[in-house]
């Protein structure tokens, strides 16, 4: 069945084509398997909170009959503005707007929030761009520049806010540098979410082709309810396609926990127990509560536009396993520096357990993707990240977190990242074990090797599945490196990180390649410290055991100043002076480079899932989810690699030139 949605109908109808209803919501209430809930476009300031499950056969579909027409918004519009002083002017708003949830007295923190804590979930935008929260009235009047803000010149628009208990009021105060805010388009948010079910289980759904935009969401660390201003809530089957994802106070959209309130923020509210531990927790509980192949999971987010989002424009604590991320075009994540702590990037998942992330475009992101806890089987292909750095000019935040392409945190793996172009300073945060790297392109620096970690004894599970098989500690290593591309393109010179938690910094390094490892042993020395023709000493071995684990390091390239590992093997290295620059133009990325001119002839084997083998805790095999061996003969724009292997991510010397921008988003803007 058709059930049609006219925001402009001229009154509620039954949902036919000829009496539409005016509310998605209305639609969402009686939407049954097989539904298909046709939107006419329009802004629709509600919150969709879909009732009935679809079935893997008979999926229920929602879908903007124009592309990016129909919009659902946390927001509402206010026009009551009047002067208060010099370019702020006032509004005054009754709180049985917000109902149970007001925005303007809920603070954004949690578990894993290392920021001072004095920001409001609620926020003011002038034609679509969000405002910077002032700590006074008097802040807001100077219009300062905020310092951490990468956009500095778009900060010296502020609000404030206050209540009224005697009117029952929330009052908000904002500098508009003046403009009439009665003649703009200005806006605050009052609703949590846009689209997301307030129940669990509510499966099998698409979204297709929606603008979802200005909630109020809330802080959403991995032992805590996750909601996004659109997701799936606990529940498998889930399409998100062809979207425009933008300005969320805290996370796009959110594939994550359900709500425990036995392990909500308990470190946050308790204290006792360790932020660590409590995530330990999260996952017995979760598979207490479900967290089964068969229930959760196994959703598809392509092809978005997601942007200006201030926590992460995809977030989610095992409930996005077995997912496929492809297409996405994510960009301008957390560049507002208003919110800092452990949860921020343009990508953070927790257990992100055999899901795909491919052909996404990701830029201007605190981070780029964020592989957290248990990524086991996970696999980043063919992505283009860049830009993914603080600005020079920036200030950084207290309690805000560092910066780099991809990072891949407390995991057993086997977690591979091949064929990407990755062209930001830190390359790779790489506080983990069993990552296979394959025919990337790393522009930066591998950071954290054999560091960020501490005694996490962090699950492992069983193949291809959630059940959990184990539990232990990072030992470092297990890592697989092979026909990469290493450049140092950034200046080698460490830099200064400010911890994320306290006062105090670190000095981190720059220095591309993969010389960090020569600690690390070859496997014949590892292996050697085992004699299997004697009964096994547990007391001898609990050294070995704890020990850093091998490294394999295999046909890789080190171009101007990039170290090797001292065990390479077959490598190439050359001191003459490599480029490579990314110019954008009309939407389509070249890279500009002479790296296959210096390469000449060289080339190294096909690399297989034999070769990788399985890492070490789980004892799995770097492989497909379906459990069938990978063969790298495809690259990065899914060319064929032929007998002769070329390093980095492109089959041909010919793919140069060619736009390296492949995310297929309907709306690929800034």
């Amino acid at each position: 069945m058709k059930i049609y949605v006219n925001g402009k109908a001229g009154h509620d109808g039954n949902g036919t084509e000829q009496m539409p209803f005016r509310h998605i919501n209305d639609a969402a209430k009686i939407a049954q398997p097989g539904d298909e809930v046709l939107v006419a476009p329009g802004i629709y300031r509600e919150y969709v909170d879909p009732v009935h499950a679809g079935t893997e056969e008979n999926r229920i579909t929602y879908r903007s009959v124009e592309p990016l027409g129909a919009v659902i918004t946390g927001a509402e519009r206010i026009q009551t503005w009047v002067p208060y002083k010099e370019d702020v002017w006032v509004c005054r708003v009754a709180n049985s707007l917000f109902s149970s949830y007001n925005p303007y007295t809920t603070m954004v923190y949690g578990d894993w929030y290392f920021a001072k804590a004095d920001k409001h979930t609620g926020c003011v935008y002038l034609n679509d761009r969000a405002l910077y929260e002032a700590g006074s009235v008097e802040e807001c009047i100077k219009g300062a520049v905020y310092e951490c803000s990468w956009v500095p010149e778009e900060s010296t628009y502020k609000w404030y806010t206050e209540q009224d208990q005697e009117k029952d009021e929330t009052v908000i105060y904002a500098n508009f540098h003046g403009k009439n805010p009665n003649e703009e388009n200005v806006e605050i948010n009052v609703r949590r979410e846009c689209f997301m079910p307030s129940k669990t289980g509510v499966g099998y759904i698409t979204v297709n082709g929606f603008g979802v935009t200005k909630a109020a969401t809330t802080w959403a660390p991995p032992a805590a309810y996750q909601d996004g201003m659109i997701g799936p809530h606990w529940s498998k089957g889930w399409i998100i396609e062809d979207c425009e994802i933008s300005n969320s106070k805290c996370a796009g959209i959110s594939l994550g926990k359900y709500y425990d309130p036995d392990n909500d923020h308990y470190f946050t509210n308790k204290y006792v127990k360790s932020p660590t531990q409590m995530e330990r927790d999260a996952v017995c509980r979760g598979q207490y509560h479900g967290w089964l192949k068969e229930k959760v999971g196994s959703h598809i987010i392509r092809r978005n536009n997601i942007h200006h989002c201030e926590q992460g424009g995809i977030i989610g604590r095992m409930g996005g396993v077995f997912s496929i991320i492809e297409d996405n075009h994510i960009h301008h994540i957390n560049n507002m520096m208003e919110l800092g702590g452990a949860e921020i990037a343009g990508i953070k998942m927790h257990a992100a357990i055999d899901v795909i992330m491919r052909r996404n475009h990701i830029h201007h992101c605190t981070m780029g993707i964020w592989c957290d806890w248990e990524a086991q089987g996970t696999r980043l292909t063919q992505n283009l990240l860049h830009d993914n750095q603080k600005p020079a000019y920036a200030k950084s935040l207290e309690g805000g977190m560092m910066s780099q392409d991809i990072f891949v945190e407390v995991g057993h793996g086997p977690t591979l990242i091949d064929n990407n172009v990755m062209l930001s300073d830190a390359s790779l945060r790489f506080a983990t074990e069993g990552v296979a790297l394959v025919h990337n392109l790393i522009c930066g620096a591998l950071t954290c090797v054999g560091d960020g970690t501490g005694w996490r004894y962090t699950p492992y599970h069983m193949p291809h599945r959630t059940e959990v098989m184990g539990f232990m500690t990072i030992l470092h290593g297990d890592d697989r490196i092979y026909n990469n591309i290493f450049v140092q393109k950034w200046p080698s010179e460490d830099v200064i990180i400010p911890h994320d938690s306290d006062e105090g910094f670190d000095s981190e390094n720059r220095k591309a390649g993969t010389w960090m490892f020569d600690e690390y042993p070859t496997y014949d020395e590892w292996i050697s410290q085992f004699d299997f023709t004697k009964p096994a000493d547990m007391k001898k071995l609990e050294p070995v055991h704890f020990d850093h684990l091998p490294v394999w390091s295999e046909g890789n390239v080190y171009l101007n100043g990039a170290k090797a590992w001292k065990h390479e093997k077959d490598g190439f290295v050359s001191s003459e002076n490599a480029k490579v620059e990314l110019t954008e133009k009309d939407g389509k990325y070249i890279l500009d480079t002479n790296i296959y001119e210096i390469l000449g002839d060289f080339s190294d084997r096909m690399i297989n899932t034999e070769i990788l083998g399985k890492a070490f805790e789980p004892e799995e095999f770097f492989e497909n989810p379906d459990g069938t061996p990978i063969r790298f003969d495809s690259d990065y724009f899914g060319g064929h690699r032929g007998a002769k292997v070329i390093p980095g991510p492109f089959a041909e010397k010919e793919e140069i030139g060619k736009n390296v921008n492949m995310s297929t988003c309907a709306l690929n803007k800034l």
